[in-house]
């Protein structure tokens, strides 16, 4: 469909899951993609199969929360694709513990990645977003991926809700900030319910640890029950949303919050 033909796009955690699964989709819809990833041979192999269809990738190992490493993925970008039109903040990790679990040390990594990472990732990208957005009608997009748990408390990790909710206000503030200054970049975030990734099984494992159990299968079962279209999302459903918010369709669409999350919130 070559939904982003010409864009070129730069996505953090890229290398498995979600992150794996949107960097093929805008590749195949067109996009020139930077897989980045701290998980290097799985990026390798990523970009591999993206070229194996035609597409174009290109693999750095970046560590998110580390502004030189931001740094650095902005230069290649430039030498690759000279700029940036499309930033997809995908990096984040989640605890899986309770807030009287969880310890300082956790809640500064939660901070680090989940935050941090996408903060640096902004104000690096964010010259690059605005150049090129002067010579695109529709202007430049960044995307953060949030989480239902950033709408609603997940009692099973309060402090993973925390930063997810402030994801989701970032991008809120930024949308405006952005728009008030003429900057062209718009900023909206997405919120996948529970995902069949390895992130998704996570969770099967601290709803299964909060019900006193071992029976990962039910928690999955009441996971998916808690999803009124029945059934858990896959991350090729959250990759499509993110192409949406990326492509030119969603123009006139800035500080929204997508929820991508088979009616988990409408509860």
């Amino acid at each position: 469909m070559n939904r982003l033909n010409g864009k070129t796009v730069l996505i953090t955690g890229a290398a498995r899951g979600i992150g794996a699964a949107t960097a093929s989709a805008m590749a195949n819809e067109g996009a020139k993609v930077l897989v980045c990833d701290i998980l290097d041979d799985q990026g390798e192999a990523l970009i591999t199969s993206i070229r194996t269809f035609g597409g174009e990738a290109y693999y750095h190992h970046l560590d998110v929360t580390n502004e030189e490493h931001w740094a650095e993925a902005t230069r290649l970008a430039t030498q690759y694709f000279n700029g940036v039109d499309v930033l997809v903040n995908n990096a984040g990790i989640y605890l899986g513990k309770s807030f009287e679990e969880a310890s300082m040390t956790d809640w500064q990594r939660l901070c680090d990645i989940n935050l941090t990472g996408v903060v640096l990732g902004i104000k690096a990208l964010l010259p690059s977003l605005r150049e090129r957005a002067l010579s695109s009608k529709h202007g430049s997009a960044i995307v953060n991926m949030s989480s239902v748990a950033g709408l609603v408390g997940a009692a099973t990790d309060p402090l993973y809700s925390l930063t997810k909710g402030g994801i989701t206000l970032l991008t809120k503030a930024l949308a405006v900030d952005f728009g008030q200054r003429g900057y062209g970049v718009r900023v909206n975030s997405i919120h996948p319910g529970a995902v069949d990734t390895e992130m998704g099984r996570q969770t099967f494992a601290a709803r299964a640890k909060a019900l006193s159990t071992d029976d990962l299968q039910l928690a999955r079962r009441q996971s998916i029950e808690a999803h009124p279209i029945g059934r858990l999302g896959t991350a090729e459903d959250i990759a499509q949303g993110v192409i949406y918010l990326a492509s030119d369709e969603a123009s006139f669409v800035t500080g929204t919050a997508l929820t991508v999350d088979g009616g988990f919130t409408a509860r």
